[in-house]
């Protein structure tokens, strides 16, 4: 098999955990004879510095010409004075809408050599997590009207608008019971229709769509402060958590702390096509950026979801999971890990993950 995979390694630690992550596709390749060619593209603060904005044109038509895309991360506070639209973020978010993805799974998982890593006690720990939040991702608050303005008796005021559709808010659910379907049948949708009228219309559309489509579906509610508050409390509960753009940001959050370190977290972000961009659900971190101190499993783990979800192999998208479970069962462990019987870096973690595939 051949397969241009896009990179757009970004700002703060995206080169050197991109970099890991290529290292093991190339075992990957290797290993079952197939071709990867990457190509490196701007985007973020990278692209702002380079090109004066963060998401070139060229980037966006070479990752429409791909068969997928690998994300590092963007961001910094090198940026953080630029005006809405020209931060490095903005550019991510311009990407995701130029290839119409509007879905992000993101599965927060606790490996059980990580249960001591875990921040909640053992017990809860070894009850197991597997949760995997399916955000929407390309509506709601993020994209709203936005704006501000300046009053003389409360000084500078600014708005944000939450809007969602029926069309969008079907689309992201028929991705929900899709996954439920071939785990527990069961699935909680997250919103806040006692405040939001936003999420009232969410909660209805989610239900009618679900027991007209998905009728073999359970579709529990709840409110989302509730649903942090349990996330902590007894993540075991959970499997499928379906939840609007901001919700699901907020919580993938938790979920991945709850598991250990947010640097063992993958996504990956989809809609219509086979091509889908995948990345960590970190940061940028610029304050280790270039110290080797970083984790790179995330974005591992970020290019195994591209080899079963994208490109349809299974085999190497499990011989990547298995890989990461052995180096991890060895002790091995990056600086956001703790316990282990010998700290690594970014760099000899990618190798340790390359020779076990």
């Amino acid at each position: 098999m051949k397969k241009q995979i896009a990179v757009l390694a970004g700002d703060g630690i995206g080169p050197e955990i991109t970099d890991g992550a290529i290292k093991v596709l190339c075992a990957v390749a290797k290993k079952y004879h197939h071709t990867f060619t990457f190509e490196q593209l701007p985007i973020g603060g990278d692209a702002i510095d380079r090109f004066g904005e963060p998401l070139p044109k060229h980037t966006v038509e070479r990752c429409l010409a791909s068969d997928s895309v690998l994300l590092g991360a963007v961001g910094g506070p090198k940026w953080d004075g630029l005006g809405d639209g020209k931060r490095p973020e903005s550019g991510l978010l311009a990407i995701r809408k130029a290839m119409g993805l509007y879905s992000n799974i993101r599965p927060a998982k606790l490996w059980k050599s990580l249960s001591d890593a875990s921040p909640l006690k053992l017990p809860l720990a070894k009850k197991g997590i597997e949760i995997i939040v399916v955000r929407e991702l390309t509506g709601g608050i993020y994209f709203g009207k936005r704006g501000s303005y300046y009053d003389d008796a409360n000084g500078e005021t600014a708005w944000d608008t939450e809007q969602y559709s029926v069309r969008e808010i079907e689309r992201i659910t028929k991705i929900a019971c899709e996954l439920a379907l071939k785990r527990s049948k069961k699935m909680i949708s997250v919103d806040k229709a006692n405040v939001l009228e936003s999420s009232r219309l969410w909660r209805k559309t989610v239900h009618a769509y679900a027991e007209k489509h998905y009728p073999a579906v359970t579709v529990c509610d709840m409110l989302v402060d509730n649903c942090a508050m349990q996330i902590v409390k007894n993540p075991a509960q959970f499997d499928i958590l379906l939840t609007s753009n901001m919700f699901g940001d907020i919580l993938s959050d938790e979920a991945a702390q709850v598991t250990g370190s947010i640097g063992m977290l993958a996504s990956s972000s989809l809609g219509d096509s086979s091509c889908g961009l995948y990345e960590p659900i970190h940061g940028s971190a610029p304050d280790i950026a270039g110290t080797d101190t970083a984790n790179p499993i995330a974005t591992v783990l970020s290019c195994a979801m591209m080899l079963r979800d994208s490109f349809g192999l299974t085999e190497e998208s499990n011989a990547i999971e298995h890989a990461v479970e052995r180096v991890l069962e060895e002790g091995y462990r990056t600086a956001d890990l703790d316990g282990g019987i010998k700290k690594v870096g970014c760099r000899e973690m990618a190798q340790l993950i390359s020779e076990r595939i």
